[in-house]
């Protein structure tokens, strides 16, 4: 497409002399900006994607993928229910619990609230996101009616470690002629986990499921069956599937989807906005193309009324210009996407850098739910944002190449 001699020209014009030092500056710039939108584009949908995905993995791994709850009352035969769940297609696990709100205390009289969750112990070794990262204790004592699991935001804010003692105080309490007494209950600390969601961590209590029953006055019941499934995005067919099972029975289901729809579609409609105002630095950038290639074009009017005479075809000035112009934009999206793709595959430690530097913290887990800064890179989305700023380049060219080839020789030699 491009010859030897066009090659060669373009180059030369790239390549600043005195004199044409301005118009390589602004082409430096155009680069430069190119880069540096192409690398924050792919950095925040990066981060975008790995602030979803994780919260994602964490909310699912400790709710589950699809709720069964009971339509105003407790469900009773949730053991026939929970084994009729298991044997349907799709379905992985399906896990009888008790829940309820109570106020956590300690002994010094600090408070604060808490959800609280009964369940068995194997359910509970299976819940991988709670088993897996348990940093104090243990639960092999996780039985009876004397255990709690907590959160290691309940025991920093508290100030309890394994072997003391959280007290439960729950308003829904026994009637008596002096008005309702509220419940209360200790419990021993057998295990601290930290799933690394700072909202869970820092509201959540487990205990045995026959000791939430007692405590919740739920004998015999449970309030909801929490479901996981072989894949999060089947949730609609297995929905389906389980209604058709459970036909008949006092049930309501809930999916992940629309128990948090609020919020993951803020992130959806977050990460949308991002990406257009983000795609404007590269946009701005290839105007910088336009008007850098504009001034070049302006400087070297001689060149091509002499590129014209000795035989050059308008075609051959164009390809000329376009090529300036596309070199700009290829070497600054190349750029602008390696460091992209290593600022993302090393956030965290540049994170930590930079907070020791500065002295702040950069990524507050209270604000962002998350304990590290997630990046994931979407290959599919980094090819998008490439083949984006190399389209966007080249439209920047054409109107100054064509501007170029249109140069009358004779005209522009009359006036050197």
């Amino acid at each position: 497409m491009f010859g030897a001699f066009e090659r060669k020209v373009a180059f030369r014009y790239l390549r600043s002399r005195r004199g044409e030092r301005f118009v390589s500056v602004i082409a430096g710039f155009s680069l430069l900006g190119i880069a540096l939108g192409v690398a924050t584009l792919i950095i925040v949908m990066s981060v975008m994607n790995g602030f979803r995905q994780e919260l994602l993995a964490r909310i699912l791994g400790l709710n589950g993928d699809l709720g069964v709850y009971g339509a105003g009352v407790a469900i009773a035969d949730y053991g026939a229910i929970a084994k009729t769940i298991r044997g349907l297609p799709g379905v992985t696990s399906a896990v009888p619990i008790v829940e309820g709100q109570a106020l956590l205390t300690n002994d010094h009289g600090g408070a604060i609230g808490g959800l609280i969750r009964g369940i068995s112990r194997s359910d509970l070794e299976r819940l991988r996101s709670v088993s897996r990262h348990i940093v104090a204790g243990s639960l092999k004592d996780f039985t009876g009616q004397d255990a709690a699991a907590i959160g290691s935001g309940v025991a920093a804010q508290l100030g309890l470690t394994i072997g003391s003692r959280i007290t439960l105080l729950s308003p829904q309490g026994a009637a008596t002629v002096f008005g309702t007494i509220p419940r209360i209950r200790s419990y021993k600390v057998v295990a601290i986990f930290q799933v690394g969601m700072n909202e869970y961590d820092s509201s959540f209590m487990f205990m045995p499921l026959e000791a939430a029953q007692l405590f919740f006055r739920k004998q015999g019941e449970a309030t909801q069956i929490q479901v996981t499934l072989k894949s999060p995005d089947a949730v609609g067919a297995a929905e389906a599937t389980i209604a058709r099972a459970l036909k008949g029975q006092p049930l309501r289901l809930i999916d992940w989807q629309q128990a948090n729809n609020s919020f993951f579609a803020a992130v959806t409609v977050e990460r949308n906005v991002m990406f257009l105002i983000l795609t404007l630095i590269i946009l701005v950038a290839a105007f910088n193309i336009i008007s850098s290639l504009i001034m070049m074009v302006k400087d070297k009017t001689g060149d091509i009324a002499v590129l014209r005479t000795i035989g050059a075809s308008r075609g051959a000035v164009m390809r000329i210009f376009l090529m300036c112009g596309a070199s700009v934009g290829v070497v600054g999206t190349l750029a602008g996407t390696l460091l992209g793709v290593v600022f993302c595959r090393n956030i965290e430690t540049i994170r930590q850098w930079l907070q020791s530097l500065t002295g702040t913290n950069l990524f507050n887990p209270e604000v962002y739910y998350l304990e590290q800064l997630p990046a994931v890179l979407d290959w599919g989305e980094v090819a998008r944002v490439i083949l984006m700023a190399l389209a966007l380049s080249f439209l920047a060219t054409i109107y100054p190449s064509w501007r170029a080839a249109r140069t009358d020789p004779v005209e522009a030699l009359r006036h050197e």
